[in-house]
């Protein structure tokens, strides 16, 4: 069983440490994204030691794609095919409800998609989900959810996040029982429910409030970092994470991915103000490696070891 412990706390900034089948995460930390179980641009696993990575993301509807769950689990796992030995968070999918918006068709029993790559149908729910996540035995499971646009109308948004409480149900039930068959890779596999709300603050205390009875491993912010403003970002950070439960792991979560979690993508000096904004395990995307190439790697990884260093000096 995981283990959360709350080591200081200055503000609403909190320094942790989560224990894990997989390994202690030490937050706040930035989580690094390899979507298809590695990271763009040339960095290795042994890169990702190097940089002192902890947790790494991966994508469940794109490893779902190619090379395929199933693939993944006849491997080993997740784990074993990245030859990694750290905690792996696996996002649910849902963000594909809301990137792929023009590909897929919204239902009460999940998602239909029709593939990126060559057109084909994919059907997804919480069941599903929660299955292609155990296959690849991912540390940390995040709920089947679905991210509404954060200009869609109220009544859009209410409904949709009263579907993605429903799918939460399913996702918690569904990963006990997977959890409890002979043959899953992680028996001690994480599930995380998502907050959704899109800008309106009283749906997303609602919502917040909600799932914050399910007893869950853990809670994210979703739905950041999709339109809104950062002044709109912020306050409805302020504003949710007070009612959701002060003694597990909180991420921010869609675009912007980090840890204690929240979840964060964008521009690397709002990760200072997200920390003072309180949080936790945030997602940094190494983007300038597509860019600048191979050669330029030693300065990136150098970066982001200073920045690793420098946040968790701020918060001793």
């Amino acid at each position: 069983m995981a283990k959360y412990t709350l080591m200081k706390t200055e503000g609403r900034a909190k320094r942790a440490q989560f224990e894990t089948v997989h390994g202690t995460i030490q937050t706040p930390v930035f989580m690094n994204v390899g979507t298809i179980g590695a990271i763009k641009g040339a960095v290795s696993t042994q890169d990702l030691y190097d940089i002192g990575t902890q947790v790494e993301l991966s994508n469940t509807y794109h490893l779902h794609v190619r090379p395929g769950d199933k693939v993944v689990k006849q491997l080993g796992g997740l784990h074993k095919f990245m030859n990694w030995e750290r905690p792996i968070l696996t996002d649910s999918g849902g963000f594909q409800v809301f990137s792929l918006a023009k590909l897929r068709k919204i239902k009460e029993e999940g998602v239909h998609f029709q593939s990126h790559i060559d057109g084909h149908k994919i059907f997804m729910g919480p069941e599903e989900s929660m299955q292609i996540q155990s296959n690849l035995g991912s540390t940390i499971a995040m709920a089947f959810d679905e991210c509404p646009s954060s200009v869609a109308d109220r009544d859009y948004v209410q409904k949709s996040v009263e579907r993605t409480t429903r799918w939460l149900a399913r996702c918690k039930t569904e990963m006990a029982r997977l959890n409890s068959l002979p043959d899953t890779i992680n028996k001690e596999q994480l599930l995380f429910g998502i907050n959704q709300g899109a800008v309106y603050e009283d749906i997303r205390i609602g919502h917040a409030k909600e799932i914050a009875k399910m007893d869950l491993d853990g809670y994210a912010v979703g739905g950041l970092a999709v339109g809104e403003t950062h002044e709109e970002m912020y306050h409805i950070l302020d504003v949710t994470v007070p009612h959701l439960p002060e003694d597990v792991l909180i991420s921010v979560w869609q675009q912007a991915r980090s840890m204690e979690p929240y979840y964060i993508r964008e521009n690397p000096s709002l990760y200072i103000l997200k920390l003072r904004h309180l949080q936790r395990l945030m997602d940094i995307i190494l983007q300038v490696l597509i860019h600048m190439g191979r050669q330029f790697r030693p300065m990136v990884v150098e970066s982001v070891r200073f920045q690793r260093l420098f946040i968790m000096q701020c918060l001793e």
